[in-house]
C-alpha cells in the first residue's frame, strides 16, 4: 500500500525565506556537506531546522547532491530572495511529484504519496472542497492513522495559501476562512510553461520531435493537472507558447501536432524570470 510521504519537513512549513538562506550556503565552497554548526551559522536556522528545510529545498527542484541543482543555480542568479511568481510556479511543479521527480510515472500518483495524490487526484476530481473532505479521501488512499494524516495534509494547503509559500501561484486558494478552492490558477508566462512541458517531453516522449496534441492535452500527470486546469484552456496556453517560438503547432488536418522548437530547457527557465 501507497505511504503518505508528508513527513519530511517535521513540524516546519514552507517559508521561501528560509529557502532562500539554504540555497546561498549549499553554493558555497562546503554546499551543505558542511558542519551542522556552521550551517546553522550560515542560514540562522535551528539545529532541527536546517535538515527540514533541506528537504523542501530538495523536493522544490532547487538543491541536489548538497549543491544547488541547475535550477537552483538559476534562481539563485535571477531571484536570490525567492521573490517571483515564477520561481513559486518551479517549487510546486517539484513539489507535485512528491521525492521521485521526473521519473516515468507511477500507476496511480498515490503510489508516489500524499502530494502527487491531492495534485493528480483529489484536485481534477473536487475543485471546491473543505479540509475534511480532503482528509476523509486521503485516509481511504494511505494506511497512517487518520489523527496523521489530518495533521500532515495541514502542510500542503499552508504551502499553497500563505504568503511567505506559494500563494501567488493561486493554484489552491482559500474562501471565507473555509473552502478551499481550485481552477483558478495565476498562471506564470509561456516561457516557464515551456520549461515545464519540455521536463514532460523529456520524461514521457524523450526525443521526439513531434507529439499528438492530445497527448500533451490528456497526459497523465502532465502540464494541464500540475496548472490546474483543464485541456482547453491548456490549448491556449499552449497557442501562446507557439506565438513565442517555443512550439509550433499542426492544426491544418488531423492529427493535429506539436513540434518542438526548444533546445534546453534551462534556457526557457531563464527567460521566465528575464521576461
Amino acid at each position: 500500500m501507497a505511504k503518505l510521504q508528508l513527513h519530511f519537513n517535521g513540524s516546519f512549513s514552507l517559508k521561501k525565506d528560509e529557502i532562500s538562506r539554504l540555497i546561498r550556503a549549499a553554493d558555497d565552497e562546503k554546499g551543505l556537506n558542511d558542519s551542522l554548526s556552521n550551517l546553522m551559522e550560515k542560514t540562522s536556522l535551528g539545529n532541527a531546522k536546517v535538515g527540514r528545510i533541506k528537504s523542501w529545498a530538495v523536493r522544490g527542484g532547487l538543491i541536489k547532491n548538497n549543491r544547488p541543482s541547475p535550477e537552483g543555480k538559476v534562481v539563485l542568479g535571477l531571484d536570490p530572495s525567492l521573490e517571483s511568481n515564477i520561481t513559486d510556479w518551479l517549487i510546486h511543479f517539484y513539489l507535485s511529484f512528491g521525492c521521485q521527480g521526473l521519473k516515468p510515472t507511477p500507476k496511480n500518483p498515490a503510489d508516489w504519496g500524499g502530494w502527487p495524490y491531492f495534485i493528480y487526484t483529489f484536485l481534477p476530481r473536487y475543485s471546491k472542497f473543505v479540509e475534511a473532505d480532503l482528509a476523509y479521501h486521503t485516509t481511504l488512499i494511505f494506511p497512517e492513522e487518520n489523527k496523521v494524516i489530518a495533521q500532515r495534509i495541514k502542510f500542503i494547503l499552508r504551502a499553497y495559501t500563505e504568503f511567505t509559500a506559494l500563494a501567488s501561484c493561486k493554484f489552491v486558494t482559500q474562501e471565507k476562512d473555509k473552502y478551499y478552492c481550485s481552477g483558478y490558477p495565476c498562471l506564470p508566462n509561456p516561457y516557464l510553461l515551456g520549461y515545464f512541458l519540455a521536463q514532460l517531453w523529456e520524461r514521457d516522449f524523450s526525443r521526439e520531435g513531434s507529439v499528438l496534441t492530445e497527448s500533451i492535452l490528456n497526459q497523465k500527470m502532465g502540464l494541464a493537472a500540475v496548472l490546474g486546469i483543464k485541456a482547453d484552456a491548456l490549448q491556449q496556453q499552449l497557442n501562446a507558447m507557439e506565438a513565442y517560438g517555443i512550439i509550433e503547432q499542426q492544426r491544418a488536418v488531423p492529427p493535429f501536432q506539436v513540434t518542438r522548437r526548444w533546445d534546453q530547457p534551462l534556457a526557457l527557465l531563464e527567460k521566465a524570470y528575464e521576461a
